[in-house]
């Protein structure tokens, strides 16, 4: 389906649960992950073990360019048997190493298992806040501005972050601006209270 056809049903839906008098509001995952110290310190975690695993890659990419400069500087004196040997060695390596590259990086890889043990129990405690939240306050919907859903405008007054936030236990002060700076996350409103809902 073309994303234009599928805004379109979801302006579409929004306009059906406003004239149902059903609530609605959105949260912006990304500044939720960037004001949860659980999640920085998983991706530094996640970071420490990315370069220790590629520095391991890169040593044994390194060793394998040592060989192959030996063998061209012995090529030409080494015996038949022996040369098929060395190129054999060469390439065994090079599996090899090509092997722990997809073991550590590629898809299902150590790192893909690490990040959702790191990550996955952050996105389990999120998403019951938003639960909570959405039974609480009688929510039919609740969008995720920082999701794949494009969202051409946002009225701040409809966003529940801070309240997540607020569920999840995270630190008022300091707390990171939309840029990831800490700051003003105001984002447009006033002083008042979050208003208990979205449209009615």
């Amino acid at each position: 389906m073309k994303k234009s056809a599928f805004v379109a049903i979801v302006f579409f839906l929004l306009i059906s649960f406003s004239g149902h008098a059903q609530k609605f509001a959105y949260i912006d995952s990304q500044y939720i992950l960037d004001n949860i110290p659980e999640f920085a310190e998983a991706q530094a975690q996640l970071d420490e073990l990315s370069n220790q695993w590629q520095k391991e890659i890169d040593a044994k990419f390194a060793d394998i360019d040592k060989l192959y400069k030996e063998f061209q500087a012995q090529a030409v004196l080494l015996p038949e048997d022996m040369k098929k040997k060395k190129e054999q060695e060469i390439v065994d390596a090079e599996k090899d190493a090509k092997t722990l590259q997809r073991t550590r990086f590629g898809k299902d890889g150590d790192l893909f298992k690490k990040r959702q043990e790191f990550v996955k129990p952050i996105q389990e405690k999120i998403y019951n806040a938003i639960q909570d939240i959405a039974t609480s306050n009688n929510y039919a919907v609740i969008f995720d501005k920082g999701g794949s859903l494009s969202i051409l405008f946002a009225n701040p007054k409809y966003d529940i972050s801070d309240e997540v936030l607020d569920k999840l236990g995270a630190s008022l002060s300091g707390r990171k601006s939309r840029t990831g700076k800490p700051g003003d996350n105001s984002g447009g409103k006033t002083n008042e209270p979050p208003p208990s809902g979205g449209k009615k």
